[in-house]
């Protein structure tokens, strides 16, 4: 069991650098779109002042070549002012002399937030040498970023190699609840999976198969394991390289004796049609692209839902950023809320739609993770969660 930030004696005046994942959506206006990391990181920061830790916020936001002005994570030091009952601070830069000193000048229970520490080519390049610049800053390091405890990287991997560690209340919460789900699922246990692309949710399939008894295909996913289940698909998406893949695990699912279910209707447009209406079908031929799933494939799904104890859902329905193709997703997330099972949403998109529909409260762990989710299930534990400390047995 990994040491948590409640295993740590004596914070007081400590210098605590605090890894966090703030890559939250922002508008060209610097509006933050979805605060949900941000919030969900809160327990872990409140905790640290109240021991009256000094704390010292990292994050990385978006994928930046350089210094890039609205990569700059200065919108969420404003956000943090609102949410925080302590003095918040920013800093211009991540390391050197000027951050040194603002560090020096905090006060106990103060927070400071760094700049986007991706604007240092050491931090995904997973410089040594960086992690140990960073670590000059602090005397104890905290790491609370599930959505990229996947990444080695200087400061969320690099650094816990030379620094006092832990893990922060966030990511326990997630390593706790992913890994009851795997470990010791509550049966029936459905699984739903949605998005595009099969070969990145291979493996994630494959370890699923050995615990869960329904595996719901959707998305534009669905379409190819239809067409290595043999139907027609028409125009809609189809990864070829992924169809023998796709087939192999429909043949294991069949032989093990697991439930594996496709949409049977589709909401699609016609490709070459002078009008780009929806239309509803059962079968797809040809010029039709399917973009959501149906009502009858609704209703199907929903009654393999409401006989459910866990359930797990990853990846949206259909395209469910248009709001001709958004209603398969939104019905199976109210349904998803209000079923009396165990439930955990994880990606992105998925947590988002939840959002949406205003059911993220009834959800009972909204992982923050999208490909560390899917890795952390894949293998039941991340490398910047491998690195940290074992909390001790007394």
């Amino acid at each position: 069991m990994k040491r948590t930030v409640k295993d740590l004696a004596n914070l007081k005046g400590k210098v605590v650098l605090l890894r966090v994942d703030f890559n939250v959506p922002i508008d060209e206006n610097g509006k933050i779109l979805d605060a949900t990391r941000i919030v969900q990181t809160l327990p872990t920061i409140k905790y640290l002042i109240e021991k009256q830790a000094k704390i010292v916020l990292i994050s990385h936001l978006g994928r930046p070549n350089g210094y890039e002005i609205r990569k700059s994570l200065w919108p969420i030091a404003l956000v943090l002012m609102r949410l925080l009952p302590t003095r918040v601070y920013f800093a211009n830069k991540a390391v050197g002399k000027e951050v040194e000193d603002q560090i020096n000048n905090m006060k106990n229970g103060d927070v400071l937030l760094l700049e986007n520490i991706r604007f240092y080519e050491g931090e995904t390049n997973c410089d040594l040498n960086f992690a140990k610049e960073i670590a000059k800053l602090g005397d104890v390091f905290v790491n609370d970023a599930f959505g990229v405890a996947h990444r080695e990287h200087a400061t969320t991997y690099a650094i816990a190699r030379i620094m006092p560690n832990a893990i922060g209340l966030l990511m326990e919460k997630e390593i706790e609840g992913l890994s009851g789900a795997i470990k010791e699922p509550k049966h029936p246990f459905v699984v739903i999976i949605g998005g595009a692309k099969v070969k990145s949710k291979i493996k994630f399939m494959m370890k699923l198969l050995e615990v869960a008894d329904t595996i719901i295909i959707a998305g534009a996913m669905a379409y190819t394991f239809m067409v290595a289940s043999g139907f027609s698909v028409g125009q809609s998406v189809v990864y070829d390289d992924s169809v023998e893949y796709a087939r192999d695990i429909l043949n294991i699912a069949y032989s093990q004796g697991k439930k594996i279910l496709l949409p049977t209707d589709h909401i699609c447009l016609r490709e070459n049609a002078k009008k780009k209406k929806p239309i509803v079908t059962k079968d797809l031929v040809d010029d039709m692209v399917a973009y959501d799933i149906g009502p009858k494939t609704i209703k199907m799904f929903k009654e393999e839902i409401k006989n459910a104890k866990q359930i797990l859902w990853n990846g949206p329905l259909g395209k469910y950023e248009d709001a001709r193709f958004c209603e398969g997703t939104k019905e199976i997330a109210k349904a998803i809320a209000n079923s009396k099972a165990y439930t955990i949403v994880g990606g992105g998109d998925s947590v988002s739609a939840v959002k949406k529909v205003g059911c993220e409260d009834k959800i009972d762990l909204v992982s923050t993770g999208g490909g560390a989710t899917l890795k952390f299930i894949e293998d039941e534990t991340l490398p910047c969660i491998s690195v940290i400390q074992e909390k001790i047995k007394l």
